[in-house]
């Protein structure tokens, strides 16, 4: 029987303490981070340790500053929602919530989405992400805390859940939403900022981890970033990700249909195509359930119960009662290249996705941790 397990860490570090220990480094107070003034984290959505360093030559800047061991871990699953919630709050996904891409609102049976459903899906911000933020912590401490980004994520439902206690910074261009993270450290002691850079994601869901525009937007990103690799000694910089990426080709797609027994007994299916939470009816023999996505899934996937994979501390070491009805009564990890798509849907444009992310491979939970400024003494 092949559990999920979580990624085993060795001494990479755990992508929830990066922000918390930042803080603890403007207080003088950090346990692997020295004293700095301002302190700025650069996270590069969908940007791999193990991409940068296979297409090194299209990010000199970067990978010449990342050392071997200069690099985390992110939580599981490794999906946009649940790592930058537990970087932006310092707490695993079992405490903050947002346990995958799309996940069950058990108070209203609905599958609801945790980066875009706050509006469509009626999810509020303030009580589905009820940890506080690195932001209010920051402000607590007397620091001023900042985020930057592009103006379309300003006033989102997902901003409002995990930005609460930031200056928003809307800036659409790269390079000027860099230089501004730079600036607004420069300005004054006591800065905390965090600068989001979405391009690659964007990028390698549309096109691949292995293309031409995928490798465009990383040396693009390069250039942008040179800043941050030349800041101040006085102010600590990270360059990180909330996670990296595979291309799935359509080779190794399990398409879900109706009359597919994995689907027998089964209420929803919310996940995204490489970590499914899979939502039994009531009533339901989760066992059961779980011995068929195994061995009809074979080398395909790892499937855990939601009791297995709270105990083996899948979603971190503590999971909250009010977060545990929202984690899937089976959980299905795709392996190597696999990804799995409920093929009943009308809208299939999901599955013309290239590059993707959310199991438990090394190319999706290894990511940079690259210090500059007064961090990279």
């Amino acid at each position: 029987m092949q559990k999920i397990v979580p990624a085993a860490a060795g001494s990479a570090r755990n992508l929830a303490g990066v922000a918390p220990e930042m803080l603890r480094s403007l207080r003088g107070e950090g346990e692997w981070l020295p004293p700095v003034s301002s302190a700025i984290a650069f996270v590069v959505d969908g940007l791999g340790a193990i991409q940068l360093r296979t297409h090194r030559a299209h990010a000199r800047g970067l990978a010449q500053a990342m050392p071997k061991k200069h690099v985390a871990q992110t939580v599981c699953p490794s999906t946009t929602a649940a790592a930058l919630g537990s970087f932006l709050t310092g707490e695993s996904p079992g405490v903050h919530g947002l346990v995958g891409y799309r996940a069950l609102d058990p108070e209203r049976d609905v599958v609801a989405n945790q980066i875009s459903g706050y509006g469509a899906d009626g999810l509020d911000p303030d009580s589905w992400q009820r940890s506080a933020t690195v932001f209010e912590r920051a402000a607590a401490h007397g620091l001023h805390p900042y985020s930057v980004g592009s103006p379309e994520y300003r006033g989102s439902g997902f901003t409002a859940a995990l930005h609460r206690g930031a200056e928003f910074a809307a800036e659409a261009d790269l390079a000027q939403r860099v230089r501004v993270a730079c600036a607004l450290a420069e300005q004054r002691d006591g800065v905390f900022v965090y600068c989001y850079i979405p391009e690659l994601d964007k990028a390698g869901h549309k096109h691949g981890v292995d293309s031409d525009r995928w490798r465009d937007v990383l040396e693009q990103i390069d250039l942008a970033l040179r800043p941050a690799l030349a800041l101040r000694r006085d102010i600590g910089g990270l360059v990180t990700a909330d996670h990296g990426m595979i291309d799935a080709p359509r080779s190794r797609h399990v398409l879900l249909r109706d009359g597919d027994p994995r689907l027998d007994g089964v209420r929803h299916l919310g996940g995204e195509p490489r970590f499914l939470h899979v939502y039994a009816e009531p009533g339901a023999d989760v066992d059961a359930l779980a011995d068929r996505w195994r061995d009809l899934s074979g080398t395909a996937a790892d499937v855990s119960t939601r009791a297995e994979a709270i105990a083996d501390g899948v979603f971190g070491p503590t999971v909250l009662e009010h977060v545990i009805p929202r984690i899937g009564d089976v959980l299905v990890a795709a392996r190597g290249l696999w990804a799995f798509y409920d093929d009943r849907l009308a809208d299939k444009r999901s599955q013309a996705m290239i590059g993707q992310h959310g199991a438990m491979t090394p190319e999706e939970t290894t990511v940079p941790l690259i210090r500059t400024g007064g961090y990279a003494a």
